[in-house]
């Protein structure tokens, strides 16, 4: 008999836009907590959802597995765990529902089980973790099972509901700090095999998941932190090595994805890390996330000498004025200036683009759509601003939410509050955008125009991997540029349609706090 199963609830299957894409990795949270419970003599079983075609699997895996805890431990390293979707919330309630129909003791964690852990008590959840969750669940579980006997009104981080059925929310648990010594994510409970046979099917390499840090100390005001708050601690660059160089040997992954929202944020560190993999031999290619201000030449030549294949920046506008509004602490020309290093040294760059911000007019999001031609970045992601609990823009827009404070899934882009611009507007503004960003790399692609490494190394990851032929290359060409005047039309028409009345909001921070993070690395 298992005493715990951990599970999630971010199911592929339920996100078409994600499921279309098919690039799945394990929920790196559980795989953490699991390794910590282990540590502790549990026995554990995991239930990955990611890859499951309902919660029918998760009903089989309680059965097999007959659990005294069942435990929805959401990957705290996903985005879209943080953003709440609520098809996953459903999901979450649903599996829920079925651990207590066979009498299992039910704790949930993550960024919704913090922000709303009343609604899942009131679902049937018996313990809520708040914020970060390792901790907390190794303090309840040896409590309810005499281990370590104590009241649950000392255990820092949790919720729950007394025997007069009231909420009773205990206070904030420390963070973890010493992340070097938590053992590594207990890799053995994936199905690794199945994985990598889809990543290889439709991408033809195998990618995993890894995280170096927890948090992020910047001020971008529609950022939720719900999980680390404002703070955030690093591994060492020779731990991270040590873990790459286990994968590499254990594993063979092709790709490593650092999950981080900001990758080497300490000084110094991302050279040292270059040092560290290069001496351990653990160099795999690679992505991550760096702020625009971080890329320095020598974070550039530390991450080349990592193996990094692309360096993903959180760009969200060319509009100065909607930078400044959204506290982002960057400039255009930085923008600019780390999209031009990174392509120097052949590495591929991708944009994060957000539209929709208060205040953003027709003129700020071409200058967006300008500075996605001018920089040539390899790959792009867009989002319409979407307000979180805890965020400085959800107070300023909060009165103007709805029913529907939630997106059902990844690609829903509705506005959730009165924006510049109407839900339609935006959806078609991302097929515009994708059509004319998708004919131009096709067209550097078809006319051999594409970035190679000038410096003797051979050539980028990117060049390496299996191009389309000619003939599909022209005809995506022909495809976008053939549909994308319509597009446009379509566009400048949902435009005229809305009213466009949205004030901009007021500064939230001064500009000194808003360009500097707020905490020093641990």
């Amino acid at each position: 008999m298992t005493n715990v199963l951990l599970g999630q609830s971010y199911y592929l299957r339920f996100d078409p836009k994600l499921w279309e894409a098919m690039q799945p990795y394990p929920p790196l949270g559980a795989l953490y907590a699991a390794s910590l419970l282990r540590q502790e003599g549990y026995t554990v079983a995991l239930f990955d959802a990611m890859l499951a075609e309902s919660e029918a699997e998760w009903e089989a895996a309680l059965d097999q597995h007959q659990p005294r805890f069942a435990v929805l431990f959401e990957d705290n390293f996903n985005y879209l765990s943080k953003m709440c979707l609520l098809r996953m919330r459903q999901a979450t309630l649903r599996m829920m529902g079925m651990a207590k129909a066979r009498g299992c003791t039910v704790i949930v964690a993550g960024a919704d089980a913090t922000d709303h852990y009343d609604l899942y008590l009131a679902h049937g959840a018996d313990f809520a973790l708040l914020g970060e969750g390792e901790g907390t669940l190794v303090e309840l579980l040896h409590a309810l099972t005499g281990r370590q006997p104590r009241e649950l009104r000392e255990i820092a981080g949790l919720a729950w509901r007394d025997v007069a059925g009231q909420t009773v929310r205990n206070g904030p648990r420390p963070l973890l700090r010493a992340l070097d010594a938590l053992p590594f994510p207990a890799w053995g409970l994936v199905d690794l095999p199945r994985y990598r046979q889809v990543w290889q099917a439709r991408h033809g390499y195998f990618s995993m998941n890894m995280a170096t840090t927890r948090g992020c100390p910047y001020h971008c005001n529609w950022c939720a932190k719900p999980i680390w708050g404002q703070r955030y601690t690093v591994r060492s660059p020779q731990n991270v090595a040590a873990e790459m160089k286990w994968l590499k040997t254990a594993f063979a992954p092709d790709h490593i994805w650092f999950v981080d929202d900001i990758f080497g944020l300490k000084p110094g560190w991302i050279e040292q890390f270059g040092q560290a993999v290069q001496a351990a031999d653990a160099a795999i290619p690679f992505k991550c996330l760096l702020r625009v201000d971080l890329v320095k030449d020598s974070v550039v030549a530390g991450l080349r000498q990592a193996g990094c294949q692309t360096v993903w920046v959180g760009a969200e506008s060319g509009s100065q004025k909607i930078l400044d509004a959204m506290d982002k602490g960057t400039t255009v020309e930085q923008i600019y200036e780390a999209a031009a290093k990174l392509h120097g040294a052949g590495i591929e760059v991708g944009f994060f683009l957000q539209f929709g911000y208060p205040g953003e007019d027709r003129a700020d999001i071409e200058a967006t759509l300008r500075m996605v031609r001018d920089c040539q970045p390899d790959d792009i992601g867009m989002s319409v601003s979407y307000p979180l609990p805890g965020t400085k823009f959800y107070d300023h827009v909060r009165l103007q939410l709805g029913g529907k404070q939630n997106w059902q899934d990844s690609a829903d882009l509705a506005m959730l509050y009165r924006g510049p611009y109407s839900t339609a507007f935006y959806r078609q503004l991302h097929t515009v955008l994708h059509k004319e960003f998708r004919a131009r790399r096709a067209w550097r692609e078809l006319t051999g125009r594409g970035r190679q490494r000038k410096d003797g190394q051979g050539e980028s990851w990117g060049a390496r991997r299996p191009q389309p032929g000619l003939v599909r290359q022209a005809a995506t060409v022909a495809y976008h540029v053939a549909t994308l005047p319509w597009a446009r039309v379509k566009l400048a028409r949902l435009e005229r349609q809305s009213d466009g009345s949205s004030a901009p909001l007021p500064a939230l921070l001064t500009p000194d706090a808003a360009a500097t993070p707020s905490a020093q690395p641990e």
